[in-house]
């Protein structure tokens, strides 16, 4: 983000605490603590509450986390038809039970920006058969409504002593979140402009 030059958006980086714990801290992301931050900023920048609702229904909120990626020692645990590898690009996660929050929309989105930074994406869907994770990104929706993507950088054995991901990844993920934070992205009633 602070490497992106913007003038015609607000920029925000949520970073929330206590997620292995469930997000329902007063610092999660479960809490007010974004809506607070978000309503602030409004009130100080002299715009009113409608003003507000409208921003945030025009908003984009990128959900960054990690993403499971084929483990060679568990192949079984991965949709064989729906496998992300290390160094392969930055993953789209999508959840039929909207632990993750992507959509068609925020998909369309995300891969325009990946496009325009030059970098690969994959796309990654949890086993219907398996229970998966959840992120941040469904939790703050439930106080903060707006547009959002679930993604992450794929990588082995999540929450293990010893997590594995690729160095490649990590730079494309800086390159995508740098051009995230340098374009203006507007949704509005007929979609989203960019």
């Amino acid at each position: 983000m602070i490497a992106a030059e913007n003038a015609h958006s607000v920029n925000v980086f949520a970073c929330f605490d206590n997620e292995e714990v469930g997000s329902g801290t007063k610092q999660g992301a479960c809490s007010t603590f974004l809506r607070d931050v978000l309503t602030r900023i409004n009130d100080g920048l002299g715009f009113s509450g409608e003003d507000y609702c409208r921003a945030v229904a025009k908003s984009f909120m990128v959900s960054c986390d990690n993403a499971h990626a084929v483990h060679p020692n568990h192949p079984e645990k991965t949709d064989e038809t729906n496998c992300t590898y290390l160094n392969k690009g930055i993953v789209i996660k999508y959840a039929a039970n909207q632990k993750y929050t992507t959509d068609g929309i925020s998909a369309a989105v995300f891969k325009a920006v990946c496009e325009r930074a030059g970098v690969p994406y994959q796309v990654f869907a949890n086993r219907s058969d398996m229970a998966g994770g959840s992120t941040l990104g469904n939790l703050s929706s439930q106080k903060v409504s707006l547009h959002t993507v679930d993604i992450g950088i794929p990588q082995l054995a999540m929450h293990s002593s010893y997590e594995t991901a690729g160095v490649m990844d990590t730079l494309y993920m800086i390159q995508a979140l740098t051009k995230f934070y340098e374009m203006d992205i507007v949704a509005d009633g007929d979609g989203v402009r960019m």
